[in-house]
């Protein structure tokens, strides 16, 4: 699994760090760390906090979260 978190569209709400502490850390107060590659004992963990981050900021390459980034119809 390889993770992402898009740092700009982040806020902070550290649902990730506390649904998946060994992945995410927060540091401070603003500043999100994480392991861009888990372990895969960790990939529940992972699924559950991309699927609890309020602004989903949180994308996987893998799991049942992904989102797609490709257009979903006319606008």
């Amino acid at each position: 699994m390889r993770l992402v978190v898009d740092l700009n569209r982040c806020q902070g709400y550290a649902q990730c760090a506390f649904l998946a502490p060994n992945v995410f850390t927060l540091h401070g107060e603003e500043a999100l760390l994480y392991d861009a590659a888990p372990a895969e004992s960790e990939h529940a963990r992972v699924w559950q906090a991309t699927a609890a981050c309020p602004v989903r900021a949180i994308v996987t390459d893998e799991g049942p979260f992904i989102e797609s980034t490709a257009p979903t119809g006319p606008r």
